[in-house]
């Protein structure tokens, strides 16, 4: 099967199609891969690493308010088409899914003119613009979260399947996690982590309650402050409590995040959509603070699908404090019995199979041309 992917501007989107492929890969090791993105996204140095082949166009989103930079957008979009519409042409795809971000509006677009079987999968809750607009021209709309087909009204085809995400942490070794952070194995861990960037609410949090986890005995805090952040977090860290006890590890950013993922007890956490799949993939009980800085807030929306179902407690942003964050921790770390109800809703909420249902869907529709 010969695919195109698309998506980017963040990790939240790039993963989720990284993930896809790996599953084409295992089920057809003769699949062929090319992933068109933007110049400037985090896809054109992530997708390279992953040596799946990689085209780029010059596209930008659109601003929430009237700009003469949206004309621009308008005609970087059709512009888009047109080169999309060439590589598609030269590479002759079976396929072509966009896992979202605007980099993927001209390329699955320009797909449907073609007549090339095409599809989306929407991370979030809320859907974002790009696949709203994509909805009525695609195949398939993929959704993670069950319940949510109904934001897709246009679509013709609208199927839960999960995030693929969750495929890739399947898997996971835990000893290796163990190792990672430098814990005994088998330690209770809190992992505290403001998303790959780091995010300064959360890690001026981290340093306000530094000085209270001593309280919490047997249990390992590692807080992943986001490169940026780093320097700045130890330091405060260190002008409160002096050197770091054993128990605190203090880290600016874990490239292995899925095998330090499965030998976590709690996670504290933004709640983007790929990281929620993950944690739900591997049943682990979270404390989500969504943050507030996302199209249609969407961030809450995924949250509170969690803390619903029981897998997750959720503190807003405007509400988050050392000492809440801490109280937080405490009462889900010491209750066993509460946190092994929020690992099995977790659990329930996982879709482990979510790449093999998606490559799947994908076969059907190629087969249709």
């Amino acid at each position: 099967m010969r695919v195109v992917l698309s998506g980017g501007g963040t990790g939240g989107h790039i993963y989720p199609a990284l993930a896809v492929a790996r599953q084409c890969e295992e089920i057809d090791p003769d699949a062929e891969f090319l992933y068109i993105g933007g110049q400037r996204g985090l896809e054109s140095k992530l997708v390279p690493q992953e040596k799946i082949p990689f085209e780029a166009i010059d596209i930008t989103g659109f601003r929430r308010s009237l700009s003469l930079e949206n004309i621009k957008t308008i005609m970087r979009f059709f512009q888009g088409v047109r080169r999309s519409k060439a590589l598609l042409k030269k590479f002759k795809p079976d396929i072509v899914i966009g896992t979202g971000g605007y980099v993927c509006g001209p390329v699955v677009y320009a797909a449907s003119k073609l007549g090339i079987p095409s599809m989306i999968h929407e991370q979030n809750a809320i859907p974002g613009l790009t696949n709203a607009f994509l909805s009525r021209y695609v195949d398939t709309v993929a959704v993670s979260f069950e319940g949510s087909e109904g934001a897709f009204p246009k679509a013709k085809n609208v199927l839960y399947t999960g995030n693929p995400r969750a495929t890739t942490v399947r898997l996971a070794n835990r000893d290796r996690g163990f190792a990672t952070i430098g814990v005994p194995m088998n330690s209770s861990v809190v992992l505290v982590v403001g998303g790959s960037r780091g995010a300064k609410a959360i890690n001026d949090a981290m340093i306000a309650m530094a000085p209270q986890l001593s309280q919490l005995k047997d249990v390992h805090f590692v807080y992943v402050t986001g490169e940026s952040y780093y320097e700045q977090t130890l330091d405060s860290i260190r002008n409160q409590i002096g050197s770091l006890p054993n128990h605190l590890h203090v880290l600016p950013y874990i490239h292995n995040m899925p095998e330090v993922l499965a030998c976590t007890s709690l996670i504290v956490n933004r709640a983007g959509a790929s990281f929620l799949a993950e944690i739900t993939s591997l049943g682990i009980p979270s404390i989500l603070i969504p943050s507030p800085n996302v199209t249609n807030n969407h961030q809450e929306a995924n949250a509170r699908t969690l803390e619903k179902a029981g897998a997750s407690v959720m503190i807003v942003e405007k509400e988050l404090s050392g000492s809440s964050l801490f109280q937080t921790i405490a009462g889900i770390m010491g209750d066993e019995a509460l946190r092994n109800r929020m690992a099995e809703s977790a659990s329930s909420l996982g879709k482990p199979d979510s790449a093999d249902i998606l490559v799947k869907e994908m076969e059907r529709l190629a087969r249709k041309r």
